[in-house]
């Protein structure tokens, strides 16, 4: 019953991210055979396990976000910035060490390219303006807070070179489900010739 209850607690915190009840149907199952005086070990090993596992796969979004933003960084001019556009927060503080649509970000960072993100606001709960922009001054990366309608503007006047993402669910087929407004970047995206990714981790 109390696995049952925390479950369901745990749940709520962030119903729409199926990687949270991944990770809670992982530590269920992982968990109810056990005897009550068993199960705290086997839930900090467990929970050990996902946490690294999350760290490499985020490691490994990075990596291939990195490379997207070299090759933009070849066709610009000597010093001139990569401009990113991001929705949301797909940071470490909803993942673990990097973030998914983050990764690419810290890693260009990190490795000297000069990169700038558009934070979209992401109404209307502003986790953009709230937890994205405050992770990104963290790590000492440049950022500009917009409002949530300004990104198709700035993809018009060739202000974007790229927009990554993250996203809470995705099918089989590929289709993303994600924060509302995605989808609007999405379309705003392919009509101005702008590349548009979603980091997405396997649990998800």
């Amino acid at each position: 019953q109390n696995l049952a209850t925390a479950y369901a607690v745990l749940h709520e915190t962030r119903p729409t991210a199926i990687n949270l009840r991944w990770a809670l149907d992982q530590m269920t199952e992982t968990l109810k055979p056990l005897s009550p005086a068993a199960r705290p070990d086997a839930a900090y090993k467990r929970a050990a396990e996902i946490a690294d596992e999350d760290v490499e796969i985020n490691r490994s979004i990075g990596q291939n976000g990195l490379a997207l933003l070299q090759n933009i960084v070849k066709r610009k001019k000597p010093g001139e910035r990569i401009n990113v556009l991001t929705h949301c927060n797909a940071g470490w503080l909803a993942t673990v060490d990097w973030g998914t649509a983050t990764a690419p970000i810290y890693m260009a960072h990190d490795s000297g390219l000069p990169i700038h993100v558009w934070v979209d606001e992401t109404r209307p709960r502003n986790q953009g303006a709230s937890l994205t922009s405050w992770e990104l001054a963290q790590h000492g990366v440049p950022y500009t807070l917009i409002p949530d309608n300004t990104g198709g503007h700035l993809m018009q006047h060739g202000m974007v070179d790229i927009c990554i993402v993250g996203t809470d669910r995705t099918t089989a087929d590929g289709d993303v489900c994600n924060k509302i407004g995605t989808y609007l970047k999405a379309l705003a995206a392919h009509d101005n010739g702008v590349p548009f990714y979603v980091a997405l981790p396997s649990p998800t």
